[in-house]
């Protein structure tokens, strides 16, 4: 489904260089590496955000930093769905509305199901602004999997989370992954979660290795 070919970036110096690996449907990815390393810009790079200054990332056998704008716009809007560290919530919106905007967006109906599942669906009518930390992040997520994307980008989804509640979301986003066909690839330094990945790779030295 996507394929990392030959990747590296810069910026005062040189993050990563000759990145490849490949995620099919269904797959489960984290990349881990201490901060620093490159994870988020490599992570901004696959979805589409950023182009990377050598190599190629395809996505449905096409290059994605050939196509048209108008082409690359559509990808991340229907097609890929990403997950930010920050959550870059409406401050002066309700948690509905922040979920309905990207609904909108993506020209698609809010599966309740979902923000029962993220155990949103009680707080949902409230400003953002009054939820915990942990309630904006299940925020941020349920804007992403309303959209039903094919991936799922995640830099540090369970950031803001005890164990129990990480544990609790990445289930939730492995669950989504079977039942939709879709994929996962995800930053994290919390390498207990591993056991959600079917595969872990690690930034370090400049290089993308296979770590699990």
């Amino acid at each position: 489904m996507l394929e990392a070919v030959n990747i590296s970036h810069s910026f005062d110096y040189l993050l990563f260089e000759n990145v490849n690996f490949k995620i099919s449907p269904r797959e489960k990815i984290a990349i881990v590496g201490k901060s620093g390393s490159g994870k988020s810009t490599l992570l901004h790079i696959l979805s589409a955000l950023l182009k990377p200054q050598k190599g190629e990332v395809v996505y449905k056998g096409k290059n994605l930093y050939s196509l048209k704008e108008k082409e690359l716009i559509n990808i991340r809007r229907y097609e890929f769905g990403i997950i930010f560290q920050f959550h870059y919530l409406f401050n002066t919106f309700s948690a509905l509305e922040n979920i309905e905007a990207a609904a909108i967006l993506a020209q698609k109906e809010i599966d309740w199901k979902i923000l029962k599942r993220l155990d949103i669906d009680k707080v949902i009518h409230q400003n953002i602004q009054t939820l915990s930390g942990g309630q904006q992040q299940r925020v941020s997520i349920a804007r992403v999997l309303v959209k039903k994307p094919k991936i799922i980008f995640a830099d540090e989804p369970t950031g803001n989370l005890d164990k129990v509640n990480a544990n609790e979301v990445m289930e939730i986003l492995s669950e989504y992954c079977e039942e939709n066909n879709a994929s996962l690839v995800t930053v994290t330094h919390d390498t207990e979660l591993a056991e959600f990945f079917d595969k872990v790779y690690e930034l370090k030295n400049k290089r993308l290795n296979l770590w699990k």
